[in-house]
């Protein structure tokens, strides 16, 4: 079966090849585009995966700067280039649903191959329900001043972006560790939360899914901070992303990537074995019912 089409995740290996062809040939960016229609500044871009090279002629001129002679080479880099040209899917959303640096986000998840997140505040959105999604939004709504059209919005892009989850087809590799006191946190009412431990119970059954719950009795290490490490496959480096108050940042510097990486392993020692996820969901569902 085919794969599906993921144009950023494109950009980001053609930004990677073409940054390591011009450091393996010595040239620095302001050197690289001189004489070119572009500035330093885009072709910074490309290289990080923020912005496509649509023009084929300047991605051979730039080949042929770093020295790139054999054609079949240069042929499959034009080719990537044209597949990273292509539009997302989630290019149907508008922007005005997303925080500035979401789409960069979008594209990167869905070219991660596998998936670890930490979430102490609440559920992480790709284990999320429907209504679970809604509630939480619709709690914040008076303090982000939200409307109900962007609520709609981005509770059908969380439920598209747990496809990759979910779906039969080329899954994406999830271990989720989720703190207890997000999982005792009502978001809407109980039979929200009751359906929300279903949901988590059903997704947890999955053979490419890893579920851990860290008790709020750990005396082991502990974060107050979520984060998303992703994992692009051997061709591209690890990234991790962290929420912040202004939005969300990615970065696949190697000290970053590094640190996140023992965190979350440290994380995963002190949590329960995910075998015991079902059984602690479902005393939670007794708890909130009686």
């Amino acid at each position: 079966m085919a794969a599906r089409p993921r144009p950023t995740a494109r950009r980001i290996e053609l930004g990677h090849e073409l940054r390591e062809l011009r450091q393996q040939a010595g040239i620095t960016l302001e050197d690289a585009v001189k004489g070119l229609s572009f500035s330093e500044t885009k072709l910074q871009r490309v290289e990080t995966g923020f912005q496509d090279l649509r023009n084929a002629g300047d991605l051979r001129k730039l080949l042929t700067r770093y020295g790139v002679d054999d054609e079949d080479e240069t042929e499959r880099l034009v080719e990537l280039q044209r597949t990273a040209s292509r539009q997302d899917w989630w290019t149907p959303y508008t922007v005005a649903t997303m925080s500035p640096s979401m789409p960069r986000f979008l594209g990167v998840e869905s070219a991660a191959q596998a998936i670890r997140a930490y979430h102490p505040t609440c559920v992480l959105g790709l284990l999320q329900t429907e209504r679970y999604a809604k509630a939480q939004h619709e709690i914040a709504k008076p303090i982000e001043e939200s409307t109900t059209e962007f609520i709609q919005k981005s509770v059908a892009l969380r439920m598209k972006r747990k496809d990759r989850v979910v779906t039969s087809d080329d899954p994406v590799k999830l271990w989720a560790i989720l703190y207890e006191p997000a999982l005792r946190y009502v978001a809407g009412d109980v039979d929200i939360m009751r359906e929300q431990y279903e949901e988590i119970t059903r997704i947890a059954k999955l053979d490419h899914v890893t579920v851990q719950i860290l008790p709020q009795s750990v005396r082991g290490y502990l974060s107050l901070s979520d984060f998303t490490l992703l994992d692009l496959g051997d061709k591209l480096p690890m990234t991790v992303q962290l929420d912040t108050g202004a939005g969300m940042s990615l970065t696949d510097k190697s000290r970053e990537v590094g640190r996140f990486t023992r965190m979350f392993e440290a994380l995963s020692r002190s949590a329960l074995p995910s075998e015991a996820t079902p059984e602690f969901l479902q005393q939670l569902t007794r708890e909130i019912t009686s």
